[in-house]
């Protein structure tokens, strides 16, 4: 699972940095205790995230001694020690560490990285993306992944008694579904473990990730699945990562089958405001002003009880379907994009997850327009989902089947977009601020960062969903005019106003909470009947 180290590049990397030291320690010791060097966690050993501005607790950086006045240069003991490192590996000394110089530096240090991983490093760290790293981007980078790795070493050690041992490694696995043998987690260990003791502690740990941007364990702890867990109706979200163990063990469609099952049953309970929603969007206007409560009634009058739930049946039988394709068209597009990492980087991921949900939309749409009309249907207008469809198709042709195509695809941008830097935003600002012992967020952490996300996704792409719906619809509202986007687009700003965008989003948000809610404790339940343990 991980890559060797070169044996020289922890004594060499101390000898570099207790070059500010006086002379009251040996040579090759370092200074701020025990041979300890930078640490630094690659971006993808996380998440898929963006970079956490913060310092680490622990370590190197916190040392008592590294706030002594270096005898050299004036300046703190820690900062000397990073800009030496800088000044070794920027090796034509232009006062920036491009890949080239990454290359050259760390093989002087014993260090060897392919290419595509230094790439990755600079990358992570390029905030003015420049294409190298400054002194400043340099030690935010090391600070940054330094936070995050001692986080995972804190959630392996489950003694907490500093140091990890194979069962810690094969029990922290398999509480997220992957399953190692013994002999996998001690061949771990034998590439990490220095003192052949086949325990490592937090210093091994470190050294061993030393500017590697890539690393199973760590990215596997750190990653926080969320689209499989909530169900909020819609099924724009990026979905999730699963990794090459998870997937040989089956892990990936139990799932996507506890998804699927949570999402059934989560819109099944809140498909009263679902419809109501539909409703709103379609009829409600400045003249037909259609409140909550009168909307309810009016469907309970027209229908009974029974109507709340009109069209929740073709809602749930598409999940299947759409979740299927989704992953598979993800993982194809993965692969096409040159990707050969288990995780993706945020802009891979938003990208390939974009594609893989247009492709599910587009192999589904139908569905979406079943579902539109049967919501909307008077009582005793189609006896069922084969006789809508039957209906559509005679009177309207092939055609009806996609109207509001172009405006669902464009949303679903916007959303899987927003949804997925708020839910990063958010989980990163909780490892910085909140994540001391562990990197497992809890229950509530998760399901407010999902809430939150979701619904932010939906606000930004509600107006494009609107206009959808009403394209759906507009054949069998009978003598309205049948307007392509932008001119309903246009249509609703003259008549209604911007707000006329918005028709209908309180029922929308009243079924985010109670959606997420159910969807993740029958995900849960699900999960354990499955045999599956995840985080």
């Amino acid at each position: 699972m991980m890559h060797q180290q070169g044996s020289l590049m922890p004594s060499l990397l101390s000898g570099v940095f207790c070059q500010c030291r006086s002379t009251d320690t040996h040579p090759g010791a370092d200074p701020g205790g025990g041979g300890r060097v930078p640490p630094s966690v690659p971006p993808s050993a996380a998440s898929p995230s963006k970079p956490v501005t913060q310092q680490s607790a622990s370590g190197v950086w916190h040392t008592d001694e590294g706030e002594h006045p270096c005898d050299i240069c004036g300046g703190t003991e820690q900062e000397h020690r990073l800009k030496v490192l800088f000044q070794v590996l920027d090796v034509n000394g232009d006062g920036g560490i491009c890949v080239n110089d990454l290359t050259i530096g760390l093989k002087k240090l014993g260090v060897h990285r392919t290419e595509h991983e230094l790439m990755k490093i600079v990358k992570a760290g390029d905030k003015d993306l420049d294409g190298q790293l400054d002194f400043e981007e340099f030690v935010h980078y090391l600070r940054d992944h330094e936070k995050k790795l001692r986080l995972v070493f804190k959630s392996l050690d489950r003694k907490n008694d500093g140091r990890i041992d194979s069962q810690e490694i094969m029990q922290s696995l398999r509480d997220l579904g992957v399953n190692i043998s013994e002999e996998q987690a001690e061949k771990i260990l034998r590439s990490m473990d220095k003192n052949g003791t086949m325990t490592i502690d937090w210093n091994e740990w470190r050294d061993y990730h030393l500017l590697h941007p890539a690393d199973n364990i760590p990215e596997i702890i750190l990653y926080w699945k969320h689209s499989s867990i909530f169900d909020v109706g819609e099924s724009l979200m990026v979905p999730d990562e699963f990794t090459a163990e998870e997937k040989k063990m089956g892990m990936l469609w139990r799932h996507l089958v506890a998804g699927g099952g949570a999402g059934a049953v989560s819109r099944t309970c809140t498909a009263p405001l679902d419809r109501l929603k539909v409703l709103m969007q379609v009829h409600s206007s400045k003249s037909n002003s259609m409140r909550i409560a009168g909307g309810f009634a009016q469907m309970i009058r027209e229908g009974g009880v029974r109507s709340l739930w009109r069209g929740n049946g073709i809602n749930v039988v598409k999940i299947a379907p759409e979740s299927a394709i989704k992953f598979v068209a993800y993982e194809q597009i993965k692969r096409l994009i040159g990707s050969n990492q288990e995780t993706l980087g945020i802009t891979e991921r938003l990208v390939a997850g974009s594609l893989a949900g247009a492709i599910a939309q587009s192999s589904i749409y139908p569905m979406e327009v079943l579902k539109t009309r049967l919501a909307l249907r008077k009582t005793g207008q189609y006896s069922g989902i084969q006789d809508c469809a039957k209906h559509i198709f005679q009177r309207e042709g092939v055609a009806a089947f996609y109207k509001g195509y172009i405006p669902n695809m464009l949303g679903i941008i916007p959303y899987a977009g927003i949804d997925l830097a708020v839910y990063e935003t958010l989980k990163n600002s909780w490892l910085q601020h909140y994540a001391t012992d562990s990197a497992d967020p809890g229950v509530f952490v998760l399901l407010a960062c999902g809430t939150t996300s979701s619904t932010c996704g939906q606000l930004a792409s509600y107006p494009l969903a609107l206009v959808r719906t009403r394209m759906q619809a507009q054949a069998s509202l009978g003598g309205g005019p049948q307007m392509n986007m932008t001119g309903l687009f246009r249509h609703i700003i003259r008549t209604e106003g911007p707000i006329g965008l918005y028709r209908g989003l309180a029922p929308n948000f009243m079924k985010v909470i109670p959606s997420v809610s159910i969807s993740y404790v029958v995900y849960e339940y699900l999960k354990i009947t499955l045999g599956v343990q995840s985080k």
